[in-house]
């Protein structure tokens, strides 16, 4: 049975992001189920308190007797991360990762499972050197690429090694 796929935006974006709908269109033909989780409605107030909300709703999608492999981008990579910790996760695909959030007190933790991560070496918001450190701490693929935080010059890019990803389940 192939890990169920939940693809989680960023903050101030939509379930119908170009980098979330890039990662489902690569998954499907392989095989894979997914869902991309609403956050809008918790994103709206700016409240970084919303974040456990965010957390909450991702594990919700999380099918009992099914592994799971988390991906997301910035606030979608963090909520991910946090997740992995409370649901039967065997990956995670991580872009622009923070690996910490402004006025929320817990810093980003992870399971320890096959991690692969992109990151922008010119990231405006998440600096490389912390998403590097977390990387090397654990091992962790990461492709770091020309691009900011959006990574909107590397979407095929993100769903080809997302696709690479995928491939050892």
């Amino acid at each position: 049975m192939k890990p169920f796929l939940i693809l989680s935006h960023g903050l101030d974006s939509s379930p119908d992001a170009t980098k979330v709908s890039a990662l489902a269109t690569v998954a499907m033909p392989m095989g894979f189920s997914s869902v991309r989780p609403d956050y809008r409605d918790l994103d709206a107030s700016g409240d970084v308190r919303r974040i456990d909300e965010r957390i909450a709703r991702l594990v919700e999608h999380a099918p009992e007797d099914t592994p799971v492999i988390l991906a997301g981008s910035s606030m979608g990579a963090f909520i991910s991360g946090l997740a992995s910790l409370q649901v039967h996760c065997v990956g995670l695909f991580l872009m622009a990762l923070p690996v910490a959030i402004t006025g929320y007190a817990r810093r980003f933790e992870a399971a320890r499972v096959p991690t692969s991560m992109v990151h922008g070496w010119g990231d405006e918001l998440c600096p490389a050197d912390e998403a590097i450190s977390f990387a090397r701490a654990r091992n962790a693929e990461i492709a770091l690429v020309d691009d900011d935080h959006r990574l909107s010059v590397h979407v095929d890019f993100v769903a080809e090694n997302f696709a690479r990803f995928l491939r050892q389940f």
